[in-house]
């Protein structure tokens, strides 16, 4: 066996001969796969330990049939305000993928047009999928179970059969909800955005769950869903006004920082004529005064979570369909009336 220094530079050639074997055994040692004896196996991986072989990416990928990339799926419509959400999941799961060997690719999808997906898809040039927001009859859902490509839904869809990473929604909105009720207020009016997508019908599930628990009516004439223009949710702020709600809460941040600039402007003071909740915390939101009460999710966690339950789903290995993680309700001023 030859023994020489070969700096950065070792290569499958170099240590199949060094060893005196074919570059298929030694592939098939670094990969795990094919016959191979474990005597031979040993020689290989002390062989490659010894001098720090570091197999690059196209060589990994065609000795274990993979491309080491994984699709992350946005939406083609999102807003402003939404990208610190987006940044946070894509960082998690860009680190948590990085420090596997792999790479993330990033794609969008205009609602019903999955055609970039699919392009990736057919391509071949990922080994897995992450979809960052679920709507109804996702198409982008059943494309994926379709091809039988792997993927881990950020979010939550109804079919049991998909793996999904989220925060409990329903349960986080149903006790920030249940907080204000408990407080005394009643009349909360509810702002809510695009009825498509699952997160909305989930805290929208949460507030409501939160009345019936306590036996109190639903205020159902002050319930504004399906906000999804700035002219419909300033008609909404006007009507929850006029209709002297004790409190306004906002199903997400975006709708929060309108509700926020609308009041301002309007010289109606916060909480001392209205107060303001929301379901959904941004850094914005954060360095508002008076202070928000608001849910809190770790965004980048959410990423994460999805990279590492994804690489274990790629590698075949058995995983929780549905795994929720935590929240924290963030105890703010605009709440104390």
């Amino acid at each position: 066996m030859k023994d020489v220094s070969y700096g950065n530079n070792l290569t499958i050639a170099d240590v199949a001969e060094a060893l005196g074997v074919s570059k298929t055994t030694v592939s098939r040692a670094i990969s795990g796969k094919g016959r191979i004896g474990e005597k031979t196996r040993k020689r290989v991986l002390d062989y490659i330990e010894k001098y720090d072989y570091k197999p690059n990416v196209i060589a990994k990928s065609l000795a274990q049939s993979k491309t080491f990339n994984v699709c992350a799926v946005m939406p083609g419509n999102y807003s402003l305000t939404d990208m610190p959400f987006f940044r946070k999941s894509l960082s998690g799961l860009v680190e948590t993928l990085g420090e596997n060997e792999y790479d993330v690719l990033v794609t969008m999808c205009q609602d019903d047009d999955i055609s970039n997906l699919q392009r990736v898809i057919s391509n071949r040039k990922v080994d897995g999928a992450v979809i960052l927001r679920t709507i109804t009859e996702d198409p982008a859902v059943s494309y994926l179970k379709e091809k039988g490509v792997p993927f881990v839904v950020l979010g939550t869809v109804p079919d049991e059969d998909v793996i999904q990473v989220d925060n409990n929604h329903i349960k986080a909105c149903k006790e920030l909800t249940g907080r204000l009720l408990d407080e005394g207020m009643r009349k909360i009016a509810l702002l809510g955005g695009d009825k498509r997508h699952i997160v909305t019908r989930n805290r929208l599930a949460g507030f409501l769950m939160a009345y019936k628990e306590r036996q109190l009516k639903v205020p159902q004439d002050i319930i504004y869903e399906n906000i999804v223009k700035d002219e419909e949710l300033d008609k909404a702020i006007d009507k929850a006004i006029a209709g002297h709600v004790e409190c306004i809460m906002c199903m997400d941040d975006t709708i929060c920082s309108f509700v926020l600039q609308k009041l301002e402007r309007q010289g109606i003071e916060i909480p001392g004529q209205v107060c303001v909740a929301a379901f959904y915390n941004n850094s914005i939101l954060e360095k508002h005064i008076p202070s928000v009460t608001s849910l809190k999710f770790d965004a980048r966690q959410l990423g994460s979570v999805c990279g590492e339950i994804l690489l274990q789903h790629i590698a075949g290995q058995e995983v929780n369909k549905i795994t929720m993680l935590e929240y924290q309700i963030i105890e703010g001023d605009s709440t104390k009336a």
